[in-house]
């Protein structure tokens, strides 16, 4: 069963992008306005520009579009396209220092700003840590480490604060995490964001011993795994994902056996709360959390 797993989240994986790595920067040859010395940033994400806007920085000159609402020190910026698929003419035109991605994307991305001629920075946000770790090193490479060490703190505090309550002594609910993706679903394990913020609110991924960040599923396999709580997280088209997560329960007979689904533990988590890489709003998600798993 490990083997299949194992060959299974290779697919998975390139399909999510979900290589991450360390962050880091694609050094390509500079743009005039990079040789000028002056700073160009593209903040190629909305987490990234929510980023940006916490440490200050004055030199972004480009967001995404995203339906999620940008800071308002950017909101008036020219847009990019969307983060996923970037317009690189648009892009190359502006002739950024920096465009800062996500290695979540990196895979996709590095080869087209190579290829336009334009240097990278890919943030990790792949965990919290790894979220703490790349926003002191981008407050250091833009000269806003003060900003940078402060957004960490008070992010910690939060999650700290947030721990506080998770009951004393409560058994750890057993979860099982599912991403849903257009046409299909995965299975989130520790090494996702999704996964890293169960373990924070105090429950045990009953699939989070895997290396790899997500899964294909096999049901026979996730019900001798027997979650005491089922999550659903709706990633790219949500309506259409919760839609598709009905049909399969409704349909698929063999999920009338999982405990969770027995006992009405099936909760379905929304973006941009509950997204696929971390964020600053980690606290209000873990309370959340807290709140279903602590519920009786």
């Amino acid at each position: 069963m490990k083997k299949w797993l194992r060959a299974a989240a290779v697919g998975v994986t390139v399909f999510l992008a979900a290589c991450s790595s360390e962050v880091g920067v694609e050094e390509a040859p500079q743009t005039p306005a990079a040789s000028g010395g002056e700073e160009r940033v593209i903040a190629a994400t909305s987490v990234v520009a929510h980023i940006a806007d916490m440490l200050e920085m004055d030199n972004v000159i480009a967001v995404p579009e995203t339906s999620v609402p940008l800071p308002a020190r950017y909101e008036q910026l020219p847009k990019i396209g969307n983060a996923m698929n970037p317009d690189m003419e648009i892009i190359a035109s502006m002739q950024p220092t920096d465009v800062i991605s996500v290695t979540t994307l990196e895979n996709d991305l590095k080869p087209i700003f190579k290829a336009a001629n334009v240097s990278g920075t890919f943030m990790n946000l792949q965990n919290v840590e790894t979220m703490k770790d790349d926003i002191l090193k981008l407050g250091k490479k833009y000269d806003r480490l003060t900003q940078a060490k402060k957004v960490t703190d008070d992010l910690q505090a939060q999650i700290d604060e947030a721990a506080k309550n998770v009951p004393v002594n409560a058994p750890k609910p057993r979860v099982l995490i599912l991403l849903g993706v257009p046409g299909s679903y995965l299975v989130a394990t520790n090494n996702s964001y999704i996964g890293n913020i169960v373990e924070l609110a105090g429950g045990e991924n009953v699939m989070g011993q895997f290396e790899q960040e997500y899964l294909a599923s096999n049901t026979e396999y996730l019900h001798e795994s027997n979650p005491d709580i089922i999550l659903r997280l709706a990633h790219g088209m949500p309506e259409d994902v919760v839609e598709m997560f009905d049909e399969e329960f409704k349909t698929n007979d063999i999920w009338k056996h999982f405990n969770a689904v027995k006992n009405e533990r099936v909760y379905d988590l929304e973006e941009p709360l509950f997204a696929t890489t971390a964020n600053l709003d980690v606290a209000e998600a873990v309370n959340y959390l807290i709140e279903l798993f602590y519920e009786d």
